[in-house]
């Protein structure tokens, strides 16, 4: 199975969220799935690269030529496609993988989280959507999507389609390994 995963590129995040990206990559090649990033080296993104690596696992990463060109790719990958767009990313990503997992991150990765979601809602992919949330970031999140729910911005069963975790185990168990 390849799971993807979704995280933040930023270098100035807490530390402790590198060691989660870190921790699900190693889960990710001990359970014997391959990896999908977007792939960069940076922060989470590289860390849940290092992660597969470390325990002999398989990395797959997908990045547009502008971020190559500013020395943004993690050549260590053992496949590395690149494409021109972002939007091309995000298609690949989704066309290679097998289930998805959301870590903390910022407006690129909820975005990519969102179309993930709604494309699974739309019947145009059925594979497993998870956050992964031991720290409570994604909190609020939740919180807003029951409250559209209530409201009846979001159809009725359209937030069960998400499954939210804590822990690393817990995450690759609903992306079913």
């Amino acid at each position: 199975m390849r799971i993807a995963v979704f995280c933040s590129s930023s270098p100035t995040i807490d530390n402790k969220y590198v060691e989660l990206a870190y921790d699900l990559g190693k889960g990710i090649a001990q359970s014997s799935n391959e990896l999908v990033t977007g792939g960069g080296h940076v922060s989470m993104m590289g860390a849940v690269s290092r992660g597969a690596r470390d325990a002999k696992g398989k990395t797959v990463g997908v990045i547009p030529q502008a971020l190559v060109d500013i020395e943004f790719a993690d050549h260590d990958n053992d496949e590395l496609h690149i494409v021109e767009t972002m939007g091309q990313r995000k298609h690949m990503i989704t066309d290679i993988s097998d289930a998805f997992i959301t870590l903390p991150g910022g407006a690129g990765t909820l975005e990519e989280f969102f179309e993930i979601w709604v494309g699974h809602y739309l019947k145009f992919h059925t594979k497993p959507v998870v956050i992964l949330d031991p720290f409570g970031i994604y909190t609020p999140l939740h919180e807003l999507i029951i409250h559209l729910e209530d409201e009846n911005f979001i159809k009725p069963g359209m937030r069960e389609i998400v499954q939210w975790t804590t822990t690393v185990d817990q995450a690759l168990k609903a992306c079913g390994t």
